[in-house]
């Protein structure tokens, strides 16, 4: 500390100093400004270019429409119970087959059954149903949750 001259009553003066402070943030900043270059480009590759096709197989997929009275189509050809179930059969040898099932709101569940049932005896394993989203439903999230 030094002494304040100036004063009569010869205290001390309470003065901090900054001047090394700011010596070790100016050598702070110049070793960051110095080293930041040589973080950023660590290694030069050069990336070759190539064109890769993807191979996207989509599955065979096959359109069960049921209408409100009980009709049955598969892909817009009209068919009964027994010809669905033929249909179905020919068509389970290939194992990425694919049923998605149209069913009308006010089609009766056991006709939905009956045809859930002829995909399951042709060998069928993937079915979905398809549905709209109710954009008037107040979430998404399940009841009770």
């Amino acid at each position: 500390m030094s002494m304040d001259n100036f004063g009569s009553e010869g205290g001390m003066m309470s003065e901090i100093n900054v001047t090394p402070l700011v010596d070790v943030m100016l050598v702070l900043l110049t070793v960051f400004i110095v080293t930041a270059p040589l973080l950023m480009n660590a290694v030069s590759v050069k990336i070759p270019k190539a064109a890769a096709e993807v191979a996207i197989t989509k599955p065979k997929t096959a359109h069960i429409s049921v209408t409100d009275k009980g009709d049955i189509y598969l892909d817009q050809t009209k068919l009964s119970q027994a010809q669905l179930e033929t249909q179905l059969e020919s068509a389970s040898a290939n194992p990425d087959y694919v049923v998605e099932i149209y069913a009308d709101e006010k089609v009766f569940y056991g006709v939905v059954a009956k045809v859930m049932a002829a995909i399951q005896r042709a060998g069928i394993a993937k079915f979905s149903f398809v549905m709209l989203p109710d954009v008037n439903a107040p979430n998404n999230e399940p009841a009770g949750a």
